[in-house]
């Protein structure tokens, strides 16, 4: 029998507070690292995962929008750069509707480019058309930030 260390099986001192501390900092860091790589982000939405970004999202902004829409590439960099500027505090995504029929019916999109804000996964207010940024940026603000907390 080799001699050396001799840990008792029911031991669960120093060595499992360590092995806890050091997953809690990693788990930290890679949702750290999750989250600076979405924030500030627009995230594609589709019929697939509507559902799962409503519930992950508590303030989401969806754009409605299609390739061929003039207006609807107006609005496009304006909606990154609010989610640049909102990242942290509210969620940018955008649904194509020639791709997602369904998604879009089901919101009675009748005209585009139209913009969905969701609260706590409910409809609060909903814009239809090509407006300037800081018409969009008071909306979204409206929606989402309370007044002594607005950038």
């Amino acid at each position: 029998m080799e001699e050396g260390l001799i840990i008792r099986a029911d031991y669960t001192g120093d060595m499992d507070d360590e092995l806890g501390k050091i997953r809690q900092k990693k788990l930290i860091e890679m949702q750290e690292r999750i989250k600076t790589q979405s924030e500030g982000k627009v995230l594609p939405l589709d019929q697939g995962n509507f559902t799962a970004l409503l519930h992950a999202h508590p303030a989401l902004v969806v754009d409605f929008w299609a390739e061929w829409c003039g207006p609807c590439r107006i609005v496009g960099p304006v909606i990154e750069e609010l989610a640049r500027e909102f990242a942290g505090h509210v969620t940018f995504a955008k649904c194509n509707t020639d791709d997602n029929p369904i998604l879009s019916r089901q919101f009675t999109i009748s005209a585009i480019p139209t913009l969905l804000f969701f609260l706590q996964g409910k409809l609060v207010d909903r814009v239809t058309g090509a407006y300037p940024k800081e018409a969009l940026k008071k909306r979204v603000e409206t929606a989402f930030v309370p007044a002594g907390k607005r950038p």
